[in-house]
């Protein structure tokens, strides 16, 4: 093996979503920064769904933004069509979706890549880890090379033991057009990992000139598209529509009919498949009453004819998939262009993490991604920007970054997959956010740019326009508390029109637009200036304050378990010497292995008095 001459800070394998953000992450915080990839050319590549966000992925982006990662400024210089889902509902479950120019999206990535200071790029296979004492010093690739590293990111995605099927037929491969990767996961397995085996799938791409688009009904985007990068001032680039369509009985007929050769059906997939996200056979198996699925047909760029439908991901075999595609109303004479298929590959179960995502079990070896059991482009990048900062941190000898359950939803997910492990692949929700009214999309930034600028992600000048921004809304808020409206002052018309007839005393600015169906261009009327505040301002005004009371009972419940979050547990702790667990608690600790009292108690089985108990001991011992 021979060794390469310059040896690295931080080594990430896997150029993905996660793999890019990690990297971009420890060379950006001034690390030397080396990023191996079996194909250059899939840098940021889109495997499935040629889109960024949606219902508490869009959260996950914003954050990703706010922390100074790429995923948002990226998707705003590429996407072709944005929306805000759920903008009938509350602030806190509003989401930003956008349809990105598949290849623009890769290929702008890819250049921020190659651009980017103390970061180098090579197209190699990785085989397997150099492991000594405990720690990872380096990776061994599948051309002899062997690359020193003082830490190690893995992002692997779907390539670890990848496995293609299209009916019965089954071949090796990390995804359609790429070889997977063999040889690192048995490494894995032998330094002790629980190595499990996932699967997903992915919709046929489809021939946009063999589809009948005016029988089709058309989605566009929001009028004025809002950008997911704080550091946007707009969407500059024209949108192009999406289309629906929908299944019927005689598309259920002909997939029913080809069961018998699914290898989903016919026990040939081992992977446990993520159940958010079924494949349309499983849909019609599943839901037997629904006599129709809707699609959404999203074009994959402005400069190709592919088109993707969304929800209709399936391993059945080729001839099938003609009919069942061609039995939709408008696509009838479809041609498919690159078929659907169904991947198994490996993952390792993310208990063996700690909340910095280093493994417990090698030190200096970070995990990111779908090797963590997720699914989801933004699930992957916020693990990845989080597992390059660690990693760089660990370089520069400084604590790592982990963020709370009340302060981001990458930190709700990274203590859900440390703390509970997953069976099957883990997608963000907003339902898996107990404070989610605190971690809104708006607010990521006055949440996390703080956090963002201190370890260097952030630069100087998107710092200081975030601090303008947020003095600015902290006076508003302070002169808005102040003003008032005097009855005399309003004029009987409108006083009549606000409900306010019989008013005695004056009314705060604040407590008009505490009113739920006030805004800001009904306070303009006897407050014009208003309307000339950013609109990011104006929206942080409305919503903190009609939303004071639940956001302060919030911060409430926050302060109440901060004591547990806070409470660190030693990696040495000899739960069996602890007196008054029961079996099973001590079970559950000594497997799990939670580095703090907070992670421990959301373990399933983990009681309240079990707590108490544990709690007491630390204190005892340690003085915690």
């Amino acid at each position: 093996m021979i060794v390469y001459d310059k040896k690295y800070d931080v080594i990430v394998v896997g150029a993905g979503h996660a793999g890019c953000e990690a990297a971009l992450a420890s060379a950006r915080m001034g690390q030397s920064t080396l990023m191996l990839t079996i194909n250059l050319d899939a840098i940021a590549l889109m495997s499935c769904n040629p889109a960024i966000g949606g219902l508490a992925k869009g959260h996950l982006v914003k954050e990703i933004d706010a922390l100074g990662g790429e995923m948002g400024r990226n998707i705003d210089a590429t996407g072709i069509q944005f929306r805000v889902l759920n903008t009938k509902k509350g602030p806190a479950v509003r989401a930003s979706r956008a349809q990105a120019d598949k290849q623009m999206y890769r290929l702008r990535m890819k250049h921020v890549m190659e651009q980017q200071d103390n970061l180098d790029l090579k197209q190699v296979e990785v085989t397997g880890l150099v492991i000594e004492g405990g720690e990872v010093v380096g990776v061994d690739t599948k051309g002899g090379v062997r690359f020193m590293g003082k830490t190690v990111v893995l992002t692997t995605g779907t390539f670890m033991r990848g496995l293609i099927h299209i009916g019965l037929v089954h071949y090796p491969g990390g995804r359609a057009g790429d070889l997977p990767s063999i040889g690192l996961s048995d490494g894995l397995k032998d330094y002790g990992f629980d190595v499990g085996r996932l699967k997903t799938g992915t919709p046929a791409r489809l021939d946009g000139r063999t589809i009948d688009f005016d029988r089709l009904e058309k989605q566009y985007g929001d009028e004025n598209p809002i950008p997911f990068s704080f550091s946007s001032d707009r969407i500059e680039q024209s949108q192009v529509p999406c289309h629906i369509a929908y299944t019927n009985p005689r598309s259920h007929e002909i997939i029913r009919s080809g069961l018998d050769r699914s290898p989903l059906y016919a026990g040939i997939i081992e992977g446990i498949g993520p159940r958010y996200c079924p494949s349309i056979e499983d849909k019609v198996v599943r839901f037997p009453e629904k006599d129709r699925h809707q699609t959404f047909i999203e074009p994959e760029g402005r400069e190709t004819v592919e088109v993707y439908p969304s929800g209709m991901s399936t391993s059945l075999p080729i001839d099938i998939q003609w009919a069942f595609y061609r039995s939709i109303e408008g696509l009838e004479r479809v041609e498919i262009m690159r078929p659907a298929y169904a991947i198994e590959y490996d993952y390792v179960n993310p208990i063996q993490l700690h909340a910095s995502l280093e493994t417990k079990l090698v030190r200096n070896l970070y995990h990111a991604g779908q090797i963590n059991g997720t699914s989801g482009y933004e699930e992957a990048a916020a693990q990845g920007l989080m597992a390059g900062i660690n990693a760089a941190l660990r370089v520069q000898a400084k604590e790592p970054l982990v963020l709370g359950r009340s302060e981001a939803y990458i930190g709700v997910m990274i203590d859900d997959l440390v703390t509970l492990g997953t069976k099957e692949p883990y997608r963000m929700f907003t339902s898996r956010a107990e404070y989610r009214l605190l971690l809104r999309e708006d607010n990521a930034d006055l949440r996390l740019r703080e956090k963002g600028h201190e370890i260097g992600l952030v630069p100087e000048s998107l710092y200081q326009a975030f601090v303008a921004k947020k003095e600015l809304i902290d006076s508003q808020l302070a002169h808005f508390s102040r003003e008032r409206l005097a009855p005399s002052a309003a004029g009987e018309e409108l006083l009549e029109e606000w409900g306010l007839v019989g008013m005695q005393n004056a009314i705060s600015y604040e407590q008009l637009l505490r009113r739920p169906e006030f805004t800001c261009q009904d306070l303009s009327r006897i407050y014009p200036e208003v309307m000339e505040l950013p609109e990011q301002v104006r929206e942080q005004i409305e919503i903190q304050i009609k939303y004071q009371g639940y956001i302060q009972r919030q911060l409430e419940q926050v302060d109440r378990s901060a004591r547990l979050e806070s409470t660190k547990i030693p990696a040495d702790m000899d739960y069996s010497s602890v007196s008054g667990l029961s079996t099973e608690v001590r079970e559950k600790l000594i497997k799990f292995q939670p580095d703090t009292l907070g992670q421990a108690s959301r373990i399933p089985g983990i009681t309240p008095a079990g707590i108490t108990i544990l709690s007491i001991a630390l204190k005892a011992r340690y003085g915690r």
